[in-house]
Order: C-alpha cells, then sequence, then structure tokens
C-alpha cells in the first residue's frame, strides 16, 4: 500500500531494445543530461555490464566502487551508490563487468525480477528528489533487462533509422506484454525514437514512414541525426550537450526531452 506521506516518486523508464548499437546507451546519457539541462533531477541507472552509460557520463571505472550489481545482489544501500556527475542535476548509478554474472545468480533469487524494483522505491531515494530515472537497459531480453521493466513505468525504445528495424521490434513487444501480465500492469511504451537519422538516406525516411505508419502516435517527432559529435562525445566521457551544445545532436536530445516533459506532463494532468 503506498503512503500518502511520502513524495511523488520519479518517473522511471527503462531505454531498451535487445539489438545493440541502436543508441540506446547514447540515448539514456543525452537524454538524462538535456533533462538535467532543463534543471530536472535525473537518475541514470547502468544496468549494462559494458558500462558504457558509466564512462560516457565521465565515471572512471576505479571510482566505481558501488554499482548496480551491488545494489541488486550485496544490499548495497542506495545513497552509496549514487554518484554525482560533471553534469549539473545528473547522476549515475554505475556498472562494472561484475554485473555480467548477475542473470546467473538472480535466478536462484525468489524475487529476482523484483529487486530493482524495489531498490528504486525505498525511502533513501527521496531526499535526492529525482524527477526522472533513465535505465539503461543491456542489449539482450535477460533478466536484467525484465527487472528494469518491473521496475519502470515506461519503456523507450531507441529504433536505428535501418532496414529490418521494426522487424526487430516484435520480439521486445512481445516481452513488454509478458511483463505486463505478470509482473507490472501498468507498464507502458512512452515512444520510439528514431536514432541515427540520415535525412539525405532515402533508407532511413522510408523507415521513419514505415514506422510512423506502424506506431503513429508511439513515434516521437524529435528524431535524432547522424551526427559525429554525439559519436564523438563518448571518448571524452561526456554527453553531447556537453562536448558541443550548439550540435545538430545536442538539439535533437534537447527537443527530445522537451517532449518527453511535455507529454508526462499531459498524463499527469
Amino acid at each position: 500500500m503506498s503512503d500518502p506521506t511520502r513524495p511523488a516518486g520519479p518517473k522511471i523508464i527503462a531505454v531498451a531494445n535487445q539489438k545493440g548499437g541502436v543508441g540506446k546507451t547514447t540515448t539514456a546519457i543525452n537524454l538524462g543530461a538535456a533533462l538535467a539541462e532543463m534543471g530536472l533531477q535525473v537518475l541514470v541507472v547502468d544496468l549494462d555490464p559494458q558500462g558504457n552509460a558509466s564512462t560516457g557520463v565521465g565515471i572512471d571505472p576505479e571510482d566505481r566502487d558501488k554499482t548496480t550489481y551491488d545494489l541488486l545482489l550485496e544490499d548495497a544501500e542506495l545513497q552509496d551508490v549514487i554518484l554525482p556527475t560533471d553534469t549539473p542535476n545528473l547522476r549515475i548509478i554505475p556498472a562494472t563487468v561484475d554485473l555480467s554474472s548477475a542473470d546467473i545468480e538472480l535466478i536462484s533469487n525468489e524475487k529476482r525480477s523484483f529487486l530493482l524494483h524495489d531498490a528504486l522505491r525505498q525511502r533513501a531515494i527521496d531526499p535526492f528528489a529525482f524527477d526522472f530515472v533513465l535505465i539503461d537497459c543491456p542489449p539482450s531480453l535477460n533478466l536484467l533487462t525484465v527487472n528494469a521493466m518491473v521496475a519502470a513505468h515506461s519503456v523507450l525504445i531507441p529504433l536505428q533509422s535501418e532496414f529490418f528495424a521494426l522487424e526487430g521490434l516484435s520480439q521486445l513487444m512481445l516481452s513488454i506484454r509478458e511483463v505486463r501480465q505478470t509482473a507490472n500492469p501498468n507498464l507502458r511504451i512512452e515512444g520510439v525514437v528514431l536514432t541515427m537519422y540520415d535525412a539525405r538516406n532515402n533508407l532511413s525516411q522510408q523507415v521513419e514512414a514505415d514506422a510512423r505508419a506502424n506506431l503513429g502516435d508511439l513515434v516521437f517527432e524529435t528524431v535524432i541525426p547522424r551526427n559525429v559529435r554525439v559519436s564523438e562525445a563518448p571518448s571524452f566521457a561526456q554527453p553531447v550537450l556537453e562536448y558541443d551544445a550548439a550540435s545538430k545532436g545536442a538539439q535533437a536530445y534537447r527537443g527530445l526531452a522537451k517532449e518527453l516533459v511535455k507529454k508526462t506532463a499531459k498524463i499527469a494532468a
């Protein structure tokens, strides 16, 4: 039963696609940075054993003493795993390769699908006053991704503007439906965001047309362009909004953040 004396918690969004290389981590980092730039308090949860989201916001591997692995499997205190970043208003729970064994270790745990759900709903999260929590999921439909979907209010799906992109969505949609039926009946699809979009490319335009025809309003108006600054930013351990604030990529993520906030406010109303 919910406690009426507690403040409303953050909106929790799983950024998921079982296909790798679609801009999932890039979207989690830069959407988080764009929301933070708007003055909102944002937490990124790195749930990918590769730890790319942690690296992308400037957290060195040697500084990741406590990680999502410790939060899920070692009962680490929430305040001990949340780290500040160089981006104002943006914090992260980092990940390391330790997380790659979590799937096997979770199998024997009775609450295996609800560990992240429960961790993000502790009273210890209240003082941070987060507005959004973005979970960067691994590129597979494993128990970590299930944890993210059970914990989340919605799923944001980055969709690469390339051939077969839509075909890969069907398995993810089935997984979302299964989580709805078994563990999180209120889970919804936040939307699909087209990434690596090249307006000069007929294929990108065709993928966009197909996505909008098949998915309608689920597809965000904002598209993320194929942009060299977006690709370069992670190697400088910065979101693109800091690496090159005026770039087309940075502007696109600002547009996506505004669209998401507007959408969220409409639903809340």
